[in-house]
């Protein structure tokens, strides 16, 4: 009841336009979205094909058995996982995440729900920026979903572990595989090796596009000893 109320006064106070249909957003838990374009976005609930290890959305409907798009054979990291496609609501959110780190009450809850379960012995590593991409953000969003997934009992936090020592362009849309790989090869560096070593790592980004950004990571965490990779994202580019 009071949340209601509170939104009721919010958007005469202060009307929040949807990031995508421009049209009022009722519920401040839902974020930079209206209702209807979160209905419309796609969220992985088990009932999708998906690639067994990269979670590339491959088809409508769950597949008779483990299905993998072999594009991902070569990469490092050992599975990824993310709340759904890069679409409507999450790539609005995705985009907000990079300007303000604030998430939504609605995001916080499908985050949490499709967090893989703890492997044992887990800490939660957030893709790191450059130093002067982080002077010009004064946040890493990667990190303040890392504390969201910190919430849950069993996930440690470490953002100081992996650092990327090599300042690279932002990625773009109309970038080929090719070209994603060549601006992060070599960009990243473990520093405290100890911590990293004999642990399983969850490796936490706002979007999974190529893949050339978590398997870098989990080139140098493996080499570094880490037992596993698993990757978690808001979102998976298609």
């Amino acid at each position: 009841m009071i949340k209601a109320v509170t939104d009721s006064l919010l958007s005469l106070i202060y009307p929040q336009h949807c990031r995508i249909c421009r049209s009022g957003v009722e519920s401040s838990d839902d974020g930079v979205a209206c209702s209807e374009c979160w209905e419309k976005t796609r969220i992985f609930d088990g009932n999708e094909t998906l690639c067994k290890k990269c979670g590339a959305f491959l088809s409508s409907g769950p597949a008779a058995a483990e299905t993998f798009c072999r594009n991902c054979d070569e990469h490092f990291y050992d599975r990824a996982y993310a709340v759904g496609i890069y679409e409507n609501a999450l790539a609005a959110a995705v985009l907000h995440l990079k300007t303000t780190p604030h998430i939504s009450g609605k995001l916080k809850g499908l985050l949490l729900n499709a967090l893989p379960e703890n492997e044992g012995s887990s800490v939660v590593i957030p893709v790191p920026l450059s130093r002067k991409r982080m002077l010009e953000r004064g946040f890493n969003q990667a990190a303040v979903l890392s504390r969201i997934v910190c919430g849950r009992d069993g996930f440690d936090l470490d953002e100081y572990s992996l650092i990327r020592k090599i300042h690279t362009p932002i990625h773009r849309a109309a970038m080929d595989k090719k070209a994603r790989e060549l601006t992060v090869r070599n960009a990243f560096e473990v520093v405290r090796p100890n911590l990293v070593k004999g642990r399983n790592i969850l490796l936490v980004d706002d979007i999974f596009t190529s893949g050339a950004t978590a398997t870098n990571c989990a080139r140098v965490l493996k080499k570094s000893g880490a037992l596993r990779v698993t990757v978690f994202t808001i979102a998976r580019a298609v």
